[in-house]
C-alpha cells in the first residue's frame, strides 16, 4: 500500500500552525475525524450506560465500539479490552489486583529499559507483598535489553515479568516474544507496555506473548484514554476491588466510575484513522490496520534514517543507543549546551522536542544522564515529513555554530 504523508498531514488542523511536532513520543496531534467524533457525541443526546432509554443505549454502543476498535488494533477481542483514564492508572489497577495473590519470597522481573509506569507500580506492589524484585539490565552502549539474562532472572517463584515493547527514549524494540516465552515456561504472567510501540507498526499482542498488553490512544492520534488487552478468561480469574453495586462481569469489573463516552468515540475514530493511513485498502478493519501500519513503519523508517544521518554528521551531537530494531526515536545531547537549553532554542524556532528523563527513570540512570538533565528526545510519527527533520537539523546546526 502507498503512504502519502501530505494527504495524512492535511487531516490534522494543528499541523497548519507552522510548528514541527517532533514531540509525538509524549503525545500526538489529533486529526479532524477524531475531533468530529467527539463533538458529535456532545451534539447528540447522551446518558449514562445501562439504562433502557435511547441515549443510554447510545452510550453503551459507544463503549462497545471502542472495545472492538482497540481489539482490532492490537489483535485482541473486545471482551478482553479494559479501558481507563490512562495506562499508568491501569497498571496500578492490575498491580494491586495481581499482587493480592503474591506471597513473601515470590519474585517479579522488571527491566531498566522501561518507562517508569511499567516499573514503579510493580516494585511498590512487590514491596507490600514481600516479593523479591529482579532487574533486567540494559547494555548502555547499545541500548539493547539482552534476552539471555532472563534465563537467570526467571524461575519457579516468578509471578510476573513486565517488559516494554519499545523504549520511549531510545526506541529499542527488545525481543519481547523470546522474553515472554521464558516467563510462560516458568508459569509466570507477562505485562507488556506497548504504549510507545503501538503507533509505529502492526501489533499482535498474542504473538508477543503478552498476557496483558497496554496502549494509550493519545500516542496514536486519539484522546487521553488508556487500554489493556487480555484474554477474557484470564481477566475472569482476577478479582479487583470494586464497589458492591458495580458490575462484576469482565471487563467491567476492572473499570471504575463513569467513562468519558465522547472520548471513547474519539478512540474508535482514531483507530479508523490509523486504518486509513495508507489508503482505503480492502478487508476488515483488522486487515486494513495491519497493512496501513506496515506502510507507516516503512515510511517512518526511511525518514528516521535521514534524521539519524543528519544528527550523526552534526559536530558536538552525541546520540544514545544504537539498537538493531527501534522506533523512530532519537535521544541525544549537544556539547556545550544543557538539554533544556537545546529544547528552548528549538522551541523558539517552533520545533517541538522534549528534554529530561521522559519518565525513563531507570534507563537514564543506567546511561549516566539522569542527574545531569537527561537528554533531548526527538521522535517521528506518521504525520511528520522531511521539512520537520530539516528544521530540527537546521536548528541544531545553529547551536553548534554558537558553541
Amino acid at each position: 500500500m502507498t503512504f502519502d504523508v501530505a494527504s495524512v498531514r492535511a487531516s490534522y488542523h494543528a499541523l497548519g500552525d507552522g510548528t514541527a511536532y517532533l514531540d509525538g513520543a509524549a503525545g500526538t496531534q489529533v486529526p479532524a475525524a477524531v475531533i468530529d467524533a467527539i463533538t458529535a457525541v456532545y451534539r447528540t443526546g447522551i446518558g449514562n450506560a445501562g439504562g433502557t432509554f435511547t441515549s443510554s443505549r447510545y452510550a453503551g454502543e459507544i463503549v462497545a465500539d471502542c472495545r472492538q476498535a482497540v481489539a482490532d488494533l492490537v489483535g485482541g477481542v473486545p471482551e478482553g479490552i479494559v479501558l481507563g483514564q490512562n495506562t499508568t492508572s491501569l497498571v496500578y489497577r492490575f498491580s494491586q489486583t495481581l499482587s493480592a495473590t503474591w506471597r513473601p519470597g515470590d519474585e517479579i522481573v522488571v527491566s531498566r529499559l522501561d518507562h517508569d509506569a511499567n516499573v514503579r507500580p510493580w516494585v511498590q506492589a512487590a514491596a507490600r507483598a514481600g516479593a523479591v524484585v529482579r532487574w533486567a539490565e540494559v547494555d548502555p552502549a547499545t541500548g539493547e535489553l539482552p534476552v539471555e539474562q532472563y534465563d537467570g532472572l526467571v524461575g519457579e517463584r516468578t509471578r510476573l515479568v513486565a517488559v516494554t515493547a519499545a523504549s520511549n527514549i531510545l526506541g529499542t524494540r527488545p525481543d519481547v516474544a523470546a522474553i515472554t516465552a521464558k516467563a510462560h515456561a516458568a508459569g509466570a504472567l507477562t505485562y507488556v507496555d506497548g504504549v510507545h510501540a503501538t503507533p509505529h507498526g502492526p501489533v499482535d499482542a498474542a504473538a508477543l506473548g503478552a498476557d496483558f498488553y497496554a496502549t494509550s490512544a493519545y500516542k496514536w492520534s486519539g484522546p487521553h484514554i488508556g487500554a489493556v488487552a487480555a484474554d477474557p478468561a484470564l481477566l475472569d480469574s482476577l478479582h479487583p476491588d470494586r464497589l458492591a453495586c458495580s458490575p462484576g462481569t469482565v471487563p467491567l469489573r476492572f473499570e471504575t466510575g463513569t467513562p468519558p463516552f465522547a472520548d471513547l468515540a474519539g478512540v474508535t475514530a482514531a483507530v479508523d484513522h490509523l486504518a486509513s493511513l495508507a489508503g482505503s485498502g480492502t478487508g476488515d478493519r483488522r486487515e486494513r490496520l495491519l497493512a496501513s501500519m506496515e506502510a507507516v513503519e516503512s515510511a517512518e523508517h526511511e525518514l528516521f534514517g535521514v534524521m539519524l544521518r543528519g544528527l550523526e554528521e552534526l559536530p558536538g551531537v552525541t546520540l544514545y543507543g544504537k539498537p538493531a530494531r527501534r522506533t523512530p526515536t532519537a535521544y541525544f545531547r549537544v556539547a556545550g549546551h544543557t538539554p533544556r537549553e537545546v529544547a528552548e532554542h528549538l522551541a523558539a524556532r517552533r520545533v517541538n522536542v522534549w528534554d529530561g528523563h521522559c519518565y525513563a527513570w531507570e534507563l537514564t540512570e543506567a546511561l549516566g544522564l539522569r542527574e545531569t538533565g537527561g537528554a533531548v528526545r526527538a521522535g517521528l510519527v506518521h504525520y511528520n515529513d522531511r521539512s520537520d527533520v530539516d528544521r530540527l537539523l537546521s536548528g541544531l546546526g545553529e547551536l553548534d555554530a554558537d558553541a
